[in-house]
């Protein structure tokens, strides 16, 4: 009786030994390790200072909006909307892409600014991944906005940094696609 209970205990310690050398069971493969999500996202309200650029660059995993302002931002939102909204009037911005952000900074725009164009194209998109328009969508009461077409809903960042000087940026990040390639979870 002794060496069968000895020997049930040694089976049971190996199937719990085996069970640990395991694999996990599959977990989500995000892309580029990336898990942003699509939710909007803000902080804050009004700042000081204005906005003096817009410009964009792409990445290996993501295309990136910059927004420049002159003085530390602290009010901002970044949103899926169903239509860009001019600041203002509520018209709407035609805004191409599958998918569209609306990026307001809590801070005016001075028309004579260089990149200010009034409506229209802020950005060449035309060799991006993600990216198919950046627009302006106005500037009213202190805020400005400008409407981000995306080729489909797809995650995305924003956080605002320091620099240069006494600036700060508002970066907005979409990723290229959600899941790795070769996963359809994620």
């Amino acid at each position: 009786m002794r060496r069968r209970l000895t020997a049930l205990g040694l089976v049971l310690l190996l199937m719990a030994g085996l069970s640990l050398l395991t694999a996990p069971a599959a977990s989500a493969h995000p892309y580029c390790g990336q898990v942003w999500g699509s939710a909007p996202k803000a902080a804050g309200d009004l700042s000081a200072g204005t906005m003096t650029n817009v410009r964009a660059g792409r990445h290996t995993c993501f295309d990136r909006l910059v927004l420049d302002i002159d003085a530390p931002l602290t009010g901002w939102s970044v949103s899926y909307v169903d239509e860009v909204r001019q600041d203002g009037s509520g018209d709407v911005v035609p805004t191409a892409g599958g998918a569209r952000l609306q990026v307001v900074v809590g801070v005016p725009t001075i028309a004579t600014d260089a990149f200010f164009v009034g409506p229209g194209r802020l950005v060449d998109t035309s060799s991006y991944r993600t990216f198919r328009d950046v627009v302006w969508a106005g500037s009213f009461e202190g805020s400005s906005s400008v409407g981000l077409g995306v080729r489909a809903r797809l995650p995305f960042r924003a956080f605002v940094l320091a620099g240069p000087g006494a600036g700060s940026r508002l970066v907005v990040d979409v990723g290229h696609q959600w899941c790795a390639t070769g996963h359809s979870q994620c």
